[in-house]
């Protein structure tokens, strides 16, 4: 593998977003993965995923809400924290979560700046198009790397109607107007959610910033999946998840075996006990 490959290639450093912006230049794609603590964070970044999203989905697999509303600073500062400690060679990109950035640049700045100086993210993501650029603005201009989002933002999900397709029709040429003022603005990416994958690709396209898809179609620079998806372990996962392993089934024989172990004596064995 190339030093110059961002997939398991550079080592020794972090993940830049520069190393992303060379990556799109070369043509070359690359994963990111949701992580939320140590322990899986040191696992993909072993398994030399370039860029790790704390992601507000946390709010739904970590703490067990429905939406990714109600999940705060305080309790995405711990997670991006474990993340960054747990990883050595990722790009950490923590989510600003809801009501942490909308109101004002000033307090989009705030926000991020609690992220980069208590969790140690090297960048943040926001979600939404033109409504959002004084705020991407003021963070790039402070020195804060921006991550941005359009297509089926979950923040605004009650405006969106529910968790839908965005983009078709004449709302495609909003969405594309949307992320070429993000690249003006200085955004260093860009996710793509549930969009269709001819628009993703036209955008891709379009920018000189790398984008991000998630339900966007094969054309986007990047893909990305809450790593609970992939893995197996989430129930009724969307329609656009690959699902790589059945963690959820092997924890269910797992937490079975113990029991029956347990149960019926064979655990603790001799080789488990001290004398």
């Amino acid at each position: 593998m190339s030093s110059s490959t961002l997939y398991g290639g550079v080592s020794g450093r972090r993940v830049t977003v520069r190393d992303l912006a060379a990556a799109k230049q070369r043509g070359e794609r690359w994963p990111m993965v949701t992580a939320y603590d140590a322990m899986t964070a040191r696992a993909f970044d072993q398994a030399g995923i370039p860029v790790l999203l704390v992601g507000d989905s946390a709010a739904m697999v970590v703490y067990g809400h429905d939406s990714t509303l109600p999940v705060t600073v305080d309790e995405l500062l711990s997670l991006t924290a474990a993340v960054v400690r747990g990883s050595s060679r990722a790009l950490v990109v923590a989510d600003l979560p809801f009501g942490s950035y909308q109101s004002s640049p000033g307090q989009a700045l705030e926000s991020a700046a609690r992220f980069m100086k208590e969790a140690g993210a090297h960048a943040v993501k926001l979600e939404g198009g033109r409504r959002i650029l004084p705020q991407v603005e003021a963070l790039v201009s402070a020195g804060v790397p921006v991550m941005a989002h359009l297509g089926l933002t979950p923040q605004s999900v009650n405006v969106l109607g529910g968790y839908r397709v965005q983009g078709r029709g004449e709302d495609g040429e909003e969405l594309m107007a949307d992320a070429k003022d993000l690249e003006r603005a200085g955004a260093f990416s860009v996710v793509l959610e549930c969009v269709p994958a001819d628009l993703a690709a036209r955008v891709t396209t379009s920018l000189t910033i790398p984008t991000v898809g998630i339900g966007a179609g094969p054309g986007t620079d990047a893909q990305v999946l809450v790593w609970q998806d992939l893995m197996g372990l989430t129930p009724r996962p969307a329609a656009f998840v690959k699902q790589y392993a059945d963690l959820a089934g092997d924890l269910d024989r797992a937490a079975r075996a113990f029991a029956d172990d347990v149960i019926s004596g064979a655990f603790p064995a001799p080789e488990h006990t001290y004398r």
